[in-house]
């Protein structure tokens, strides 16, 4: 991991952390060091999915916790148990922590670790979107209903048919139809699926043929199911071919998000292990999508978590690192900070470190 940091030019402040924070003897971190501040501090947080709902900005993050579970490369260190739902009224304005929105006790499909949710609206009613284990330890996606953005949320029976792995996240067009983008590498499961179907073996392509997708699927009408069969997230290089599971520096792992500006679609994603938040531009929320640039380098923390919203005029990243834990990777806080176009539709890339 320490030198997967050095290669992609992670800054030093955080490589000599990725070695301490897997003995668990990090320091606390000089705050002056960092870009931005936690936006919750009494709680740890991450995966942050922002949303301005009734001219409020509502985030729905996970919500990490100490369970003592040793880590691995599975990510079962990563062993949350319920959400919490954020709101504030303007940027930089006081934070309500609305308490538990959905606790694991809940829903009886689940079984364990409610990783990165999301959130919508339609016609007045609010859907919490997450990822849980089953009974059998396979990750599905869950759907809740409440009459509140700050819930608390009424889980769904079961899991939405035809899901799997992990970061759901859901995207409202302009006309009015509801897209959810999903999938996660590693633990996250979503290479178990390359055959269509569960399989334990982890199986990936070789580094020269195209990379495992996200998925998207359109939802019903009712926002709980999928209107449809999961298709591919495609990404495509400068020269118009699929990256390739070996272009670790671009190709998608987690952390799937949409949004539009100026009439175009921006996917965004985290690449996992080269801890970058990169971003892909298409002309239909189903793709493809040209990879364009990198919008957040690695934080403090290894895992790269983000969402994109825009608010009074105004674009904003809300992201997570682990400045408050001194570099646990499961122990992290969400921040937030403006996001900026060039003329030509580009997104400046925003450093987490001060130089």
């Amino acid at each position: 991991m320490y030198r997967a940091a050095i290669a992609c030019g992670v800054p030093l402040v955080a490589s000599a952390l990725l070695i301490a924070q897997q003995t668990g003897n990090a320091p606390k971190m000089d705050p002056s060091k960092f870009l931005t501040q936690p936006l919750v501090t009494d709680i740890y947080t991450a995966d942050p999915a922002a949303h301005v709902f009734n001219g409020r900005i509502f985030v729905y993050p996970s919500h990490d916790i100490d369970a003592g579970v040793p880590p691995d490369d599975l990510g079962s260190h990563f062993a949350m148990r319920d959400y919490h739902v954020l709101s504030m009224p303007s940027i930089g304005g006081p934070i309500t922590d609305h308490g538990i929105a959905l606790d694991i006790k809940n829903v009886a499909w689940a079984g364990r670790q409610m990783w990165a949710p999301d959130a919508a609206e339609k016609n007045g009613k609010y859907y919490l979107y997450f990822p849980a284990k089953d009974k059998q330890d396979v990750f599905r996606i869950g759907a809740a209903v409440a009459d509140n953005p700050a819930g608390p949320f009424t889980p769904q029976p079961a899991a939405i048919k035809g899901s799997f792995s992990i970061d759901p996240s859901v995207f409202k067009d302009a006309d009015g139809k509801y897209y959810m983008y999903f999938g996660g590498i590693w633990g996250g499961q979503l290479q178990r699926w390359s055959s269509g179907s569960y399989k334990v073996d982890d199986a990936q392509p070789p580094k020269d043929q195209p990379a495992l997708s996200a998925k998207v699927a359109r939802l019903g009408d009712d926002m709980v199911s999928f209107a449809e069969s999961p298709r591919d997230v495609v990404l495509l290089d400068e020269k118009g071919k699929p990256l390739t599971s070996g272009d670790n520096n671009r190709r998608f792992f987690e952390a799937s998000w949409m949004h539009k500006y100026n009439g175009t679609y921006y996917f965004s994603y985290s690449t996992g292990d080269t801890h970058f938040i990169m971003y892909a531009t298409g002309t239909s929320p189903y793709g493809p999508f040209t990879v364009k640039g990198k919008i957040l380098e690695p934080v403090l923390g290894w895992t790269n978590h983000h969402s994109i919203v825009e608010f009074q005029g105004k674009w904003y990243l809300f992201y997570h690192d682990s400045q408050l834990s001194g570099g646990q990777t499961h122990l992290r806080n969400i921040k937030v900070t403006e996001l900026k176009y060039r003329s030509d539709g580009s997104i400046e890339t925003i450093d987490p470190y001060f130089q």
